[in-house]
């Protein structure tokens, strides 16, 4: 508990940011990591509230009370129903979060989930989160989307875009080059000296030698050859259905899936209330519950904070990690 705290984002406010919070709260307060939350104090309830004019005030009082950095919303927030006038407020706690790291008065920032719908109308214009962390926040490389649980973590080649496009946005080079980042990412951030990918074919079996499918011979095939020759330890491509079992789980330390529900559907059937988002590729560290806003259960109690509690005690870990290997 003696690095700097972490930074926790409001999130959507109609959402639930908030309680999932204070239920963090609850359940580190007395084991850390120690976390600040940048929000409308008035809104939260649930538990004994401290506002702080500054992050290194937080440790002082954790054990007692939630730390907040105030920053009132400019409309009451009503659980289940966006505003988007509420949408500036969202944005700065992002801004804020990232401020606070980049300046090492934060560890790292977990990001509660946000509405983008509400965003978007009062002039948002990136497609997430992680689009908008690798402006603000960015190396100059495309960051990449991890998503981690005790038995299994995924990297998606391609996100947010409709099936077919992302099959024919499919290239050696952009396999190639999210591999090359994911083992970076998990050398510096998980302490990973080797990492060993297993790469997904796209077509059932892999693509059979091409009898169901080239993609698997003609993309893939020639981007794991490609990152062997770079010295990383790539293996594939996999056929997917067999990839997640229990046996084949260990032989790797993170699969890659061609693209999104490949991907994901795999790690939130083993864990969904467990799964956590990282951004691998930012200047600071970032994690995130892997679950939306819950608009429809928002301010009824029945918000599950465990990705929450999982996302911040994975950002301490990744944070002790870049100390680690940070060069002096």
């Amino acid at each position: 508990m003696s690095q700097a705290p972490l930074a926790v984002t409001m999130g959507e406010p109609a959402g639930v940011g908030g309680e999932i919070a204070v239920q963090a709260w609850h359940a580190l307060r007395t084991t850390g990591p120690v976390f600040l939350l940048i929000d409308d104090a008035d809104r939260l309830r649930g538990a004994p509230v401290r506002r702080i004019e500054a992050p290194e005030e937080a440790p002082a009082v954790f054990a007692q009370a939630l730390p907040v950095l105030h920053r009132p919303l400019p409309r009451p927030a009503i659980p289940g129903r966006i505003d988007p006038a509420n949408a500036s407020a969202v944005i700065a706690a992002i801004d804020e979060a990232v401020a606070l790291a980049r300046a090492g008065r934060a560890a790292g920032i977990v990001t509660n989930p946000i509405q983008k719908s509400a965003l978007y109308a009062a002039g948002f214009s990136h497609p997430g989160h992680t689009e908008y962390l690798a402006e603000i926040a960015g190396t100059g490389t495309p960051p990449v989307m991890l998503l981690a649980c005790p038995e299994l973590r995924v990297v998606p080649v391609t996100i947010h875009e409709p099936l077919k496009q992302a099959i024919a946005r499919l290239t050696p080079d952009l396999i190639i080059e999210t591999a090359r980042l994911t083992a970076a990412g998990l050398r510096q951030d998980f302490g990973i000296a080797a990492p060993r990918i297993a790469i997904a074919g796209l077509n059932p079996h892999a693509g059979e030698d091409g009898t169901l499918g080239t993609e698997d011979r003609d993309i893939v095939a020639p981007a794991i050859a490609e990152l062997r020759r770079m010295g990383i330890d790539a293996r594939g491509p996999i056929p997917p259905d067999t990839m997640f079992t229990a046996k084949a789980r260990p032989g790797y330390d993170v699969a890659l899936g061609l693209y999104h529900d490949q991907a994901l559907i795999p790690i939130k059937t083993l864990d969904m209330a467990g799964g956590v988002n990282v951004t691998l590729g930012l200047s600071i560290v970032r994690t995130s519950p892997d679950h939306g806003t819950a608009l429809d259960i928002a301010g009824k109690g029945l918000a599950d904070p465990g990705s929450l509690i999982a996302a911040i005690r994975l950002a301490a870990e990744i944070a002790a990690n870049r100390s680690r290997t940070k060069p002096a």
